[in-house]
Order: structure tokens, then sequence, then C-alpha cells
């Protein structure tokens, strides 16, 4: 069974290795800027004592105030997990780094939150719809779509 790590010691290392990424740490998750996702997905990937090597999933909330994506992560070396977020707060034009280039799992996932939910993920190197035709409109899985 995979162990899941303490959110608290994982953002105890982040910080150490990228001050001031942290915004927030529980038990459960890590919740860390936007702008410095891709930083830290490649440290989580590449530290030989976390070795998150497998993402297992990556998913959008709307919140309204906020698009909040959820990294579930797991190092298969080391048989633990963690759960990784991050914020972004514009509703007009949400971005956010791809991870892709660390987690080759990542690209279709990426695509259809951008589908669904209209999240940029800069960088990203097919970032097209997934799910929807090319002409419809708008993004079905946000809150304010009519």
């Amino acid at each position: 069974m995979t162990v899941s790590l303490s959110g608290l010691q994982v953002a105890k290392e982040i910080t150490e290795q990228f001050p001031d990424t942290v915004v927030e740490a529980t038990d459960q998750a890590v919740l860390v800027k936007s702008k410095s996702i891709f930083e830290i997905a490649q440290y989580l990937k590449n530290s030989p004592e976390l070795s998150f090597d497998y993402l297992n999933f990556v998913t959008a909330v709307d919140y309204l105030d906020c698009f909040e994506l959820v990294y579930q992560l797991t190092s298969l070396k080391h048989n633990h997990s963690l759960i990784l977020k991050t914020r972004c707060f514009s509703r007009e034009r949400p971005t956010v780094p791809s991870v892709v280039s660390v987690w080759r799992g990542a690209d279709y996932q990426e695509r259809e939150i951008f589908d669904l939910m209209g999240i940029i993920f800069d960088g990203h190197p097919n970032l097209k719809r997934i799910v929807l035709w090319d002409g419809f409109e708008g993004h079905p899985l946000r809150k304010d779509y009519l």
C-alpha cells in the first residue's frame, strides 16, 4: 500500500529549495504558487529522496474566485504519494505552466482541463481541444457556464 507523505514535511523541503513558493500546507497536501509549479514538479521528480516519477492525475476545480489544480503524485521507487495543488485567479485567461515535459502522462489531462475548464497550460506542446469540437463556445465545466 502506498504511504501518503505529510504535506507539511514536503512543504518544508520545497521551501528550502524554493523560498516563498509554498502558499499553504496541511498533512494531506501542499499548495504552491502557480508560477513555480514547473520548477517544483521537476524537483519532486528528480530529488532522490522523493522521486515522484509517476503522475496519477491532474484535475481542476472551479471555486468561482479561483481555479485550483490538483496533482496526485506517486513514487514507484519509494512507494509514497503526495497531493500537490496550485491556484490561478484569473477567469479571463487562467494560465499555469505545463508539466508535460516532467510527466508525459499530463499531456491529455492538461488538454482535457483546457477544453472543459479553459485553463491554459503555458508550454504545452499541443494545447488544443480533446473532448469538444473546435467551434464549441465556452468551457462547460466552469460554474459560470450558461
